[in-house]
C-alpha cells in the first residue's frame, strides 16, 4: 500500500526534515516497497557504471541506487545521484528510448555536472545496450505497466525523499526532459501524475503507442510483403531529391529544408521507372509502398488511423535506412519494434508475423489490450495546468521514426479541450525543419534538447522550460543552431527560428539566410 504523498516523510528518519545525512546514512532511509541497496559517495574524476564505460570529469556525488516493487512481478531498478556540493537546489527526472530497460548513467552525470539532484531507472526490466526487443514483457502484465507509467512515476517518488533527506531540503523545483519514448513518459507524467513535476519537455513524443507500432507493422507489410517491394538504401537519395524539388521553396528559400511539410503535397510519383530500373527511379511496387509510408495507417475503408512521414530527410544517416526500410529486409529498428510490439505485447504470441498484419483487427485488438498501458493520448491537461505546470513539446519534421504530425494532433487535441488562449498559458509546441528523430539532420537542429539547463533561454529548450516554471517568461521561440557535423564545439553553419506551432519562420527577403535575425515567426 503506497503512503499518501503528505505522509511520505514520516516514513524518513527525522534527520531528514531539517539536518542533512551523510551520503551512506541514505541506506537506511525507509520508503514504500523500496529497497536501497548502495549509499556511497563518490569523488571527483571518472565513474564507472556497472557494466559499463568509464565516465570522465563527473564531479563529487553521492550515489544512491535500488529497487521498487509495487507489485509482486516488479523490480524497478532505479539509482539518484546527489551533487556534493553547488546543488542547485532542483531535481531532473531522466527518461528511457525504446524498450528501455537500462538506467541512463550519462544522463545522470550530465545532470550532476550541472548541477542537479537526478534520477534513471530502467523501467522495471533489465536489457543492456538493447532498447529494441521487449521479450522480456512476455506473459508479464505487471512489467508492461511498469514500463508504461508506472517505473518513472515511482521514481519520483522515491528519489524526492532521499534528496530531501541528503540535502535537508526537497527540491524546489522538478523538471523531467526527454525524447522518443522519453517524450512519451513525459505527457504520461503530465497527464497522470502531474504532481510529479513542475516542468515538462516531450520530445518526439511516441505517446501514442499502439498506433505507431501499428504504423510500423503496416510498413513493414507494405515494404516486404512481396519482395519487389523492398525498398534500397540505393534509391534513398533520389526520394530525397524529389521531395525537395517539389518542396524545397515552398518557403521561399532554397537550402536543402522543407520548412512546414504541412503547405506541399508531396507525389513520388514522378520517380516511376520509365524503363530500365535505376537508383535514380522506383519500381510500380516500390513506389506503391513508397506511398504508403508517407500516407500512413489506414482502415480497410481507407480512414486514417494514424499519420504517415513528412517528406523530407529520407536519405540522411537517421533516415529511412535505419528506421523505415532497413540496410536488408527486416533490419531495420521500426521492423524489430512492431513486430516485438505483437509478438509479446498485444498476442503473448512469439510466432506471430507481420505478414498477417490487419488493421481491421490488429489495431482494435492493440487497442483494447495495451492503451490503457502505454498510450498517453489524454487533452485533458488541467490538473498539471492548475498547479503552474508548464509543457514544451517538439518534433523534427524530418523524423523517420516517429512521424511529426502525431505532435500537431496531439498539441491540437489539448488546444481543442480547452481553448487556443488559455492553452498557451502553459504548453508549446516547436517543429523544427529538417531535424531527425530527437536531434540531427540537414537543419539546425541543436536547441538545448539533450542537455539540462543552458544559461540561454533563447537557444535552450530546458532553459526555456525552467524560465517559464519560475519566471513566468513564456517562450515565444527558440533559436536552433546548425553547427558543423553537428557538434557545438565547431563552427555555426546557420541559425534558424523554431517558431510556436501554428506559426513558421518567415524570411524577410533580406540577409543571409543562414542568420536567424532575418527569419520572422508568422502563419
Amino acid at each position: 500500500m503506497r503512503l499518501p504523498i503528505a505522509c511520505l516523510a514520516l516514513a524518513l528518519p527525522l534527520a531528514a526534515q531539517g539536518a542533512p545525512l551523510p551520503c551512506e546514512r541514505l541506506l537506511t532511509l525507509t520508503l514504500p516497497h523500496t529497497t536501497i541497496t548502495t549509499a556511497e559517495s563518490h569523488p571527483a574524476g571518472s565513474f564507472t557504471p556497472p557494466a559499463g564505460k568509464p565516465i570522465a570529469g563527473v564531479p563529487a556525488f553521492c550515489r544512491v541506487a535500488g529497487s521498487i516493487a509495487p507489485s509482486t512481478d516488479s523490480d524497478i531498478r532505479f539509482e539518484v545521484w546527489l551533487p556534493a556540493a553547488n546543488w542547485n537546489g532542483k531535481f531532473q527526472g531522466i527518461g528511457n528510448g525504446g524498450y528501455a530497460g537500462t538506467i541512463s548513467f550519462g544522463g545522470l552525470a550530465e545532470a550532476v555536472h550541472n548541477g542537479y539532484a537526478t534520477a534513471s531507472t530502467d523501467t522495471g526490466h533489465q536489457d543492456p545496450g538493447n532498447d529494441v526487443t521487449a521479450a522480456w514483457a512476455l506473459h508479464h502484465p505487471e512489467k508492461i505497466i511498469d514500463f508504461g507509467y508506472r517505473a518513472i512515476h515511482e521514481t519520483a517518488l522515491a528519489a524526492k525523499p532521499i534528496i530531501a533527506a541528503f540535502y535537508g531540503n526537497a527540491p524546489t523545483k522538478s523538471y523531467f526532459s526527454s525524447c522518443s519514448n522519453g517524450g512519451r513518459q513525459a505527457l504520461m507524467e503530465a497527464q497522470r501524475f502531474p504532481a510529479d513535476y513542475d516542468g515538462i519537455v516531450a520530445g518526439a513524443p511516441a505517446n501514442y503507442w499502439t498506433r505507431l507500432l501499428s504504423l510500423a507493422a503496416s510498413n513493414a507489410k507494405a515494404t516486404l510483403a512481396a519482395a519487389a517491394s523492398y525498398i534500397p538504401a540505393a534509391k534513398l537519395p533520389a526520394i530525397e531529391a524529389a521531395a525537395l524539388a517539389q518542396c524545397d521553396a515552398k518557403d521561399g528559400v532554397h537550402d536543402g529544408v522543407i520548412e512546414n511539410p504541412t503547405a506541399c503535397r508531396f507525389d513520388p510519383s514522378v520517380l516511376l521507372c520509365q524503363a530500365r530500373e535505376t537508383a535514380s527511379c522506383l519500381t510500380a511496387p516500390q513506389l506503391t509502398a513508397v506511398k504508403a509510408i508517407y500516407d500512413g495507417l489506414r482502415d480497410g475503408h481507407g480512414k486514417l488511423l494514424f499519420p504517415g512521414y513528412s517528406p523530407g530527410g529520407e536519405a540522411e544517416p537517421g533516415g529511412w535506412a535505419p528506421w523505415i526500410t532497413g540496410d536488408a529486409p527486416q533490419k531495420s529498428l521500426l521492423f524489430a519494434f512492431g513486430t516485438q510490439f505483437f509478438k509479446n505485447m498485444v498476442y503473448s504470441d512469439p510466432a506471430w508475423q507481420f505478414r498477417a498484419f490487419n488493421p481491421d483487427a490488429d489495431v482494435p485488438a492493440a487497442e483494447q489490450r495495451m492503451a490503457r498501458y502505454l498510450n498517453a493520448t489524454d487533452a485533458d491537461l488541467s490538473a498539471f495546468e492548475k498547479r503552474g505546470g508548464k509543457l514544451i513539446l517538439y518534433h523534427g519534421w524530418a523524423d523517420a521514426a516517429i512521424p511529426a504530425l502525431n505532435a500537431i494532433n496531439y498539441y491540437d487535441s489539448v488546444v481543442a479541450a480547452v481553448g487556443a488562449p488559455r492553452a498557451g498559458n502553459f504548453v508549446r509546441l516547436y517543429m523544427v525543419p529538417g531535424m531527425e528523430h530527437c536531434g540531427g539532420g540537414d537543419g539546425p537542429a541543436d536547441f538545448g534538447q539533450g542537455r539540462t539547463s543552458d544559461a540561454d533561454p533563447l537557444h535552450s529548450v530546458n532553459a526555456a522550460i525552467e524560465a517559464w516554471v519560475e519566471h513566468a517568461a513564456a517562450p515565444n521561440h527558440l533559436i536552433a543552431t546548425k553547427y558543423r557535423n553537428d557538434s557545438g564545439t565547431k563552427a555555426v553553419v546557420r541559425t534558424r527560428p523554431l517558431c510556436a506551432w501554428p506559426e513558421v519562420a518567415k524570411y524577410s527577403g533580406s540577409g543571409s539566410t543562414d542568420d536567424a535575425a532575418n527569419f520572422t515567426c508568422g502563419k
